[in-house]
């Protein structure tokens, strides 16, 4: 089940986001659920995109919402301005923005034309605890 609404729980000695001015920096989030990972593994074309898809969107909650939390009151997300999802990819996969769609998917639904983002879709080795997705944004305050 994706939780929409708890403090991502840094797994080592960082904070879930920073803010400086009017913008904030997430931390890579990945999908974790209470401080556990709800999906391990290296992203297989073996298996259906909408396999990945709640593991996709719960990193992008999770951005989102160490995003909010370091809003004051009477504040909010004006835009997100960029998104990088890193993909835990098995040698030769090449879906890697069709993963990153549900992370934009997830924007768009909270945030509309606000939610329409520059971004980074990227393979990689291995992630954290053998997460399938990572994702990072950089939010803008109004």
């Amino acid at each position: 089940m994706l939780n929409k609404s708890a403090n991502p729980i840094p797994q080592g000695k960082y904070v879930p986001a920073n803010r400086y001015g009017e913008f904030i920096y997430t931390a890579g989030m990945t999908p974790r659920v209470d401080g556990k990972l709800m999906l391990e593994g290296k992203v297989s074309a073996a298996y259906p995109l909408t396999y990945y898809r709640a593991a996709v969107r719960q990193a992008i909650i999770n951005a989102f919402v160490a995003a909010k939390n370091m809003l004051q009151e009477n504040e909010q997300i004006a835009k997100v301005l960029t998104m990088t999802v890193y993909v835990n990819a098995e040698d030769g996969y090449t879906d890697h923005t069709k993963l990153a769609d549900f992370a934009s998917e997830y924007l768009w639904e909270e945030l509309g034309e606000a939610g329409i983002v520059s971004r980074a879709a990227l393979g990689v080795a291995s992630l954290p605890g053998n997460a399938p997705v990572e994702v990072q944004i950089v939010a803008a305050v109004k």
